[in-house]
């Protein structure tokens, strides 16, 4: 017997069912070309009449949300309609041709970094557009993203505000409450599982769905650490790189405070990284790809009310130019030093541009496209780049730079061009401090500016005691100001993403750096605001 519901839609068959109810693949009679859609049904928790109207008026707030983002993105399926029928709810939403990173893991084995880092850069940007509009996805696995056929972009199925109305009860209190938790096992964070999703929850679902496709393995299938309960998953991805393997980790910790802060912060850290050896193998990867867990509704403990995510709070940072070095960000009540300025970067190629000045401490320059160094005691020259842009050096992450040594038998200047951009070793440093890798950022330091005792009181502990705070730092602008044969100086306007949550406004510094022979690397001898 066919099934009609609303008069309308024809049942074609069912593609899946769960605790909320069922999903249909449909066709709609009342247009010429029968078009395909989907059509969940949600089936309320509670069967007292008196709640049916409470249940109605939540259902068609969370429908008008789930219309508004399908309308904003074309990797959220737009919904053509919603109806109540039979006691229960419905959604009829864009059917997605393709396959669910499930499906996908099931038939082509585990995927490859590179198509692994690809889904992540293209899915990222469409869960920060979510968050946006203050929305926690809350259901993010690999079976609610689907690779769209026409065009093999991941789309986001499956909301789970909508599941939530359903679970809508009256508290001992009066109030209307939601008596029920969305989320997956294994896939949602704890503090989701009490009923208090965050922004950093999605990522942490996204990023244990990125170790599914590359492992084969749900969560439950995976270790922890006894010390720290943290997840240990890289010993089933022993071809990963390390830079990855540090980007997933970092977002499936366990606490919130230690992850991304938001989507656009991982993707930034998955766009700007810097080549690093993969770790090696400890635990061959054998095992069948089961499939991932169905949706669980689970009653959170003590839970009063829904906890909203608030979004970053911009704090001012205030500029002292009377020393050479930069001591004058505040942020959060707080001083800091030279150190704080170097943090991560972004990987834009802005176009050269004119000296602005010399560090406090060196000769005025003679002309405008000249500026010199006091450190050396050959005055090596500082040549503002020319206006062609092919002159300064961009590092490919594919194919990174070989520092080559200095050929002590010519006196061409451009010998300089066979080391890698200084603005590019910049920009390695800041990635270096994104994986939190502080011994080797630290050693990206000449040794004069380790020892600044004004900018260092305490050596390396002064240095980790300011990076333990900071998530980030994000580079609006980088640019090279000059090069010389030793010396070189690069502008970059900085944003602080702290721990906290706290965000400063962009500062404008001028990093001083020199060539270190012995290690074939520029190195940071300094740096000053430039406002």
């Amino acid at each position: 017997m066919t099934t009609i519901l609303n008069n309308r839609y024809q049942i074609i068959n069912t593609l899946g069912s769960g605790g909320f109810g069922e999903t249909f693949l449909a066709e709609d009679t009342y247009m010429p070309s029968r078009r395909r859609c989907v059509i969940k049904q949600l089936k309320p928790i509670s069967n007292n009449p008196q709640m049916y109207q409470l249940i109605q008026e939540r259902f068609a707030r969370e429908a008008a949300i789930l219309e508004e983002l399908g309308r904003g993105n074309s990797q959220i399926p737009d919904l053509f309609a919603y109806f109540s029928e039979g006691g229960q709810f419905y959604l009829v939403q864009e059917y997605i041709a393709g396959e669910t990173l499930t499906k996908l893991v099931q038939n082509q084995g585990n995927l490859s970094e590179n198509v692994v880092k690809d889904i992540l850069v293209k899915i990222l940007p469409v869960l920060g557009y979510v968050h946006s509009k203050k929305i926690v996805h809350r259901d993010i696995k690999p079976e609610n993203i689907i690779i769209r056929s026409s065009d093999s972009l991941p789309v986001l199925i499956d909301f789970g505000a909508v599941k939530e109305a359903m679970g809508t009860v009256v508290n001992s209190q009066g109030n209307s409450t939601a008596s029920i938790v969305v989320g997956t096992p294994g896939f949602m964070p704890s503090e989701q599982a009490a009923g208090r999703p965050l922004y950093s929850s999605d990522l942490f679902s996204l990023g244990l769905t990125a170790i599914y496709l590359l492992t084969g393995k749900t969560p439950q299938q995976l270790t922890s650490d006894p010390h720290t309960g943290e997840v240990l998953w890289q010993q089933f991805a022993p071809q990963v790189s390390q830079i990855l393997a540090n980007i997933l980790t970092k977002a499936v910790m366990s606490h919130p405070r230690d992850r991304y802060p938001s989507a656009q912060a991982m993707l930034q850290a998955l766009q700007s990284p810097i080549p690093v050896t993969p770790i090696a193998p400890t635990i061959p990867l054998a095992s069948p790809v089961p499939e991932t867990e169905e949706t669980l509704v689970v009653s959170p403990a003590g839970r009063q009310q829904q906890a909203q995510p608030v979004s970053p709070v911009q704090l001012p940072v205030s500029n002292n130019q009377n020393n050479s070095l930069l001591f004058g960000s505040l942020i959060a009540g707080g001083i800091i030093g030279a150190s704080v300025v170097i943090g991560y970067a972004l990987t834009r190629d802005p176009e050269p541009n004119t000296v602005i000045s010399s560090t406090e401490n060196s000769p005025a320059p003679t002309n405008s496209s000249h500026v010199t160094s006091s450190t050396n005691s050959d005055r090596d020259t500082l040549t503002t780049p020319p206006d062609n842009s092919s002159n300064v050096n961009t590092a490919n992450p594919n194919n990174p730079l070989v520092n080559q040594p200095n050929n002590p038998n010519t006196g061409n200047p451009a010998k300089s061009l066979a080391k890698p951009s200084p603005k590019q070793a910049l920009q390695d440093y800041y990635a270096i401090i994104n994986q939190e890798d502080y011994q080797t950022s630290w050693s990206k330091f000449t040794t004069n500016f380790q020892n600044n005792s004004q900018v260092h009181p305490q050596g390396y502990q002064s240095y980790t005691g300011w990076w333990t705070t900071v998530d980030f730092v994000d580079i609006e602008d980088v640019r090279l100001v000059a090069e010389g044969v030793e010396v070189a100086e690069v502008d970059a306007r900085l944003r602080y993403y702290l721990k906290s949550g706290r965000v400063s406004n962009p500062n404008l510094v001028r990093f001083r750096l020199v060539w270190d022979e012995n290690t074939n690397q520029w190195l940071i001898d300094g740096a000053k605001s430039s406002q």
